[in-house]
């Protein structure tokens, strides 16, 4: 079959790889469409150390059963699905409470690190295990089915924090999974929703899918507008969507004293954390990893069309011309969002 293969840092070859064969309890899928994630541009470089040549990256991916392996099976040739891309191994601890995004064995499709290699979907096939497995809805099509990992991550976050009716909500980043928080927050009875970016392009789009306001922090004091907006105190809770430490404080300060902030994104792997900001407002802190279960129900509103993703998808192509758009996705191109590569029929 053919693949796109980070063959070294920054080049991605297009090739031919062994065909992948199903074990027991698992199934032979025949990828139909696999989104270019953050992380996996992040990856591209070197810079995350989970992303080592040679590998098969691609966890946003939707497609069809082509054949299951050995043992009996409640999946058949031409199931439309997509899947997890968290592998959990249903035992520990931590699965046993149904926190399977913290599964001690953990392991995360189209990540190859120093602990583990798991093939990705940006090739004709993928084998997948049989738990990880979820059936499309009739009327949803594969190119916004592939959504629904980014979407379970921005509900999994948005259910982390206690939300009360009416509540003042400040979003920090107004990037891919930001957008969908955004529209969670909304769909979860926020009265006034507000994003924080320094794209004005990102920004107008937040307003046209649920934000009341838009806010650039390179051209506004954010925590004293947004007490101007919150009658002087802040708002209720707050999601930090990009992993800086100035956005991380940013978001801090704009919260109100007893305020509750959900931590999700991580470009940084340690910030400057202003320690005593957080303690004398007692503000609470809620950290988000990944998805837990969350898959059921986005799929229905993804179904529905309770969340609106179409703006969100900048461009469907090829899976050859797959190192162009990565290069493109990391140079950070004006008016890229979501890019997803088709196999070539």
């Amino acid at each position: 079959m053919k693949a796109l293969v980070l063959e070294q840092y920054n080049r991605f070859v297009y090739k031919d790889v062994p065909d992948p064969e199903p074990g027991s309890r698992e199934v032979l899928v025949q990828v139909k469409a696999c989104g270019i994630c953050g992380s996996d541009i992040h990856g591209m470089d070197g810079s995350t150390g989970r992303r080592i040549p040679p590998a098969l990256m691609g966890h946003e991916a939707s497609g069809v059963v082509v054949r299951t392996g050995d043992g009996n099976s409640d999946w058949k040739a031409g199931d439309r699905v997509t899947f997890d891309s968290t592998i959990s191994c249903g035992q520990c601890f931590y699965c046993r409470q149904g926190l399977i995004n913290l599964c001690d064995n953990r392991r995360v499709m189209g990540v190859s690190c120093a602990d583990y290699r798991q093939d990705g979907a940006f090739a004709d096939f993928v084998v997948l295990p049989e738990s990880i497995l979820y059936r499309l809805p009739q009327n949803l099509d594969y190119d916004k089915a592939v959504m629904v990992e980014p979407l379970s991550v921005a509900f999994h976050a948005v259910n982390r924090v206690p939300l009360a009716i009416n509540d003042s909500a400040v979003v920090v980043g107004a990037g891919m999974v930001g957008l969908l928080v955004i529209q969670a927050l909304r769909l979860a009875g926020c009265g006034l929703v507000m994003a924080v970016d320094i794209d004005q392009a990102r920004l107008d789009l937040a307003c046209k899918l649920g934000a009341d306001v838009g806010l650039r922090s390179d051209q506004a004091d954010i925590p004293a507008e947004i007490a101007r907006l919150t009658s002087g105190r802040g708002a209720d809770v707050g999601f930090e969507v990009v992993g800086l430490g100035q956005t991380v404080k940013t978001a801090l300060t704009s919260l109100r004293k007893g305020g509750s902030l959900g931590l999700i994104g991580n470009l940084s792997p340690a910030i400057d954390f202003p320690l005593q900001l957080a303690v004398t407002r007692q503000i609470t802190l809620y950290s988000s990893c990944a998805s837990a279960g969350e898959y059921p129900a986005c799929l229905d509103m993804l179904a529905r069309g309770s969340v609106d993703v179409s703006p969100l998808i900048s461009a469907v192509a090829p899976l050859s011309e797959g190192d162009a758009w990565f290069h493109r996705l990391y140079a950070r191109e004006a008016g890229l969002m979501k890019v997803i590569l088709a196999p070539d029929e």
